[in-house]
């Protein structure tokens, strides 16, 4: 591999970094905003440019780890990344809490038996 080659796919692996910091941040507002359809647009396109660092020739990704930059990208991304995992599964967990909530108070025809139910067991 020339060196020129070499250059250019750092300077793509860059790129690809800096678009995935700034995906991380775009990530970040929509799940505080509870958009989860734009979330997971976003979470998508961040996806594709995983596959789009992989897609580069091998050896390029421990390159451009020992460079200054991405030792700077990485130090952004880790706490996005870390505040991402964080608000994901506190929606998530609210998100099956209210599912439950929902099917708790559920009745339909089928779930009622023909004999009565006690809804409210004080009495």
């Amino acid at each position: 591999m020339s060196a020129e080659a070499r250059a250019e796919d750092l300077a793509a692996m860059e790129r690809l970094w800096c678009h995935y910091l700034t995906l991380a941040q775009e990530l970040l507002k929509f799940i505080r905003r509870e958009d989860i359809e734009e979330f997971l647009a976003l979470a998508a396109q961040r996806g594709k440019v995983v596959s789009d660092m992989q897609a580069l020739p091998e050896g390029t990704l421990p390159a451009f780890r020992q460079t200054p930059t991405c030792e700077a990208l990485l130090a952004q991304i880790k706490p996005l990344d870390m505040q991402l995992l964080y608000l994901a599964k506190a929606w998530l967990n609210k998100s099956r809490r209210q599912t439950a909530q929902v099917q708790a108070y559920n009745f339909t025809a089928e779930s009622l038996n023909p004999l009565g139910n006690i809804v409210n067991r004080k009495y």
